[in-house]
């Protein structure tokens, strides 16, 4: 009774043989030959355009000049960012000064007496009434007129500066954009903050248009930066600018100076006098100690700060009661003279670096 179930068996084993190859044939993973050989070839087809790009960059920048266009600009600049991660933080700050010669080439502008009296006019109506009619728009010089059409665009400004007048600059913004995300991490934080407060101006005509708190922030963020980055090679730009917005804050401006006799806590404006305080309350903090000793200096009287703080640099007879009082201050606090006509002082205000001024 056996055999012919014997026989069935026989049969079908090659059949079932023959199923599990072929399935397993289906199951078997494709080879990644293929892939691999793609992923081979990418970089030897971008990498030369690359390398020629970058070896190639600087002599472009170079020859941007007043007659190029705003299209060229933003070229160089893309061919920047391509480049800049590549690079050691020496030469990309060789680029950067670059830059700086590169706009300066670009926005530079001959104009003849009538025509700098057109660009002035021009621009000042321009600012205050937007929609002005562009009557006198052909007398200005072939390079303003492109300029003007093409303000905004790569990164290029109008501004109006102190006693109306108006000339173009370099956004601050462009090195936050352009150089600061491949940079290292203490020049990129200098550079995208001191971008973001040198937007608008701090002051104009000698009157400050920024706030007391805003104040105490940048002295703050300067003060603590020098603190977190003591090895960056803006630390010394930063000490800079906390000595400055320290003395913008406790003096104010030779203008519109913080208090004009120093006579007691009510002498401050009520804003002012509550942020004071509200600093003076912080710990582990020179600005909050300078605070606080503000505070003492602003409820003396006029006999004990003569015998308290005795200037180490006499003041002639005949100066000023206020200025008396503030070189007290100064010498108490401990604070820095502001001069910002000295031309031998660092331009800290105009872009997301500090220049020094040029005679």
């Amino acid at each position: 009774m056996t055999r012919p179930f014997r026989k069935v068996t026989i049969i079908f084993l090659p059949l079932i043989f023959i199923l599990s190859s072929l399935l397993t044939a289906c199951e078997r993973p494709v080879p990644e030959t293929i892939h691999a050989s793609k992923e081979q070839q990418t970089p030897s087809d971008t990498s030369p355009d690359l390398n020629a790009i970058c070896e190639n960059l600087k002599k472009e920048m170079l020859q941007i000049n007043a007659q190029r266009t705003t299209l060229a600009l933003e070229q160089v600049n893309q061919d920047l960012r391509m480049c800049l991660s590549f690079l050691e933080f020496p030469e990309q700050k060789k680029l950067m000064q670059l830059s700086e010669d590169m706009y300066q080439q670009f926005l530079e502008v001959q104009r003849t007496p009538a025509q700098q009296k057109a660009f002035e006019t021009y621009a000042l109506d321009q600012s205050l009434y937007p929609t002005i009619q562009q009557s006198h728009f052909e007398q200005l010089n072939i390079r303003d007129q492109y300029l003007l059409k093409h303000k905004g665009q790569a990164y290029v400004e109008l501004i109006e500066q102190d006693k109306n007048q108006v000339s173009y600059r370099r956004s601050p913004q462009y090195l936050a954009k352009v150089f600061a995300p491949y940079l290292p991490d203490a020049e990129s934080e200098f550079i995208e903050e001191l971008a973001r407060q040198n937007l608008e101006a701090f002051e104009y005509n000698d009157r400050l248009k920024i706030t007391t708190d805003e104040i105490i922030r940048r002295a703050q963020f300067w003060e603590e930066y020098q603190k977190r980055f003591p090895s960056s090679s803006y630390v010394k730009d930063a000490q800079y600018l906390s000595q400055i917005y320290t003395a913008l804050l406790f003096k104010g401006l030779d203008a519109s100076p913080l208090s004009e006799h120093y006579d007691g806590l009510d002498d401050l404006s009520p804003t002012t006098l509550s942020e004071i305080k509200q600093l003076a309350q912080q710990k582990n903090s020179v600005l909050a100690d300078q605070a606080r000793k503000f505070i003492i200096f602003m409820q003396m009287s006029h006999e004990q700060r003569q015998l308290k703080i005795p200037l180490n640099h006499p003041l002639d007879q005949n100066t000023h009661a206020h200025e008396l009082t503030q070189a007290q201050l100064s010498q108490y606090l401990n604070l820095k003279n502001i001069d910002f006509s000295d031309k031998a002082k660092k331009d800290c205000f105009s872009d997301a670096v500090c220049q020094i001024r040029s005679s």
